[in-house]
């Protein structure tokens, strides 16, 4: 399971959105001080804030400190579709123009055109995934329990 902590921002029925900190690997790594991935780190602000929904079982509260979490087989799954079928249909279509007995401009042309519905196919695939629970985050854990009063302040006579 990966997982990344963040804050609650709001609730909704069965869900709540979250918001992240993202940060980069630079911190722990050795080669940090010759890296160039950790100078644009350094340049660009060090982190980036993200807002997700993650799906909620536990009835967090706004303001809480939650552990959000997603399946390693999701995002090696994911991963490798959003790679694969575009390049694989690139190849695809510049092979069968190729097969065809088409010039070299068809073949670039069939090429990108095999890249551009590979993109969109999966532009559509991760719209159906969007609705799968398998594929999505959810909280797995709590960091703590501040107090959360509405509408009730306490004045100390101190």
């Amino acid at each position: 399971m990966i997982e990344e902590r963040g804050r609650v921002l709001s609730v909704e029925d069965g869900a709540v959105w979250v918001e992240t900190i993202r940060r980069s690997a630079c911190s722990s790594c050795q080669a940090r001080a010759g890296c160039g991935q950790s100078l644009l780190q350094r340049l660009g602000g060090g982190s980036r804030q993200g807002f997700i929904r993650v799906l909620d079982d536990r009835d967090c509260r706004v303001g809480e400190e939650v552990v959000v979490g997603i399946p390693e087989n999701a995002v090696v799954r994911g991963s490798s579709l959003v790679y694969m079928v575009p390049l694989l249909s690139l190849f695809g279509f510049a092979l069968l123009a190729q097969a065809l007995g088409a010039g070299e401009p068809s073949i670039i042309l069939a090429g990108f055109s095999g890249l551009g519905l590979g993109f969109f196919a999966m532009r559509w695939y991760a719209g159906r995934l969007g609705a799968d629970p398998d594929f999505m985050p959810q909280i797995v854990g709590r960091v703590d329990k501040p107090d959360i009063v509405s509408g009730t302040h306490e004045r100390s006579e101190y």
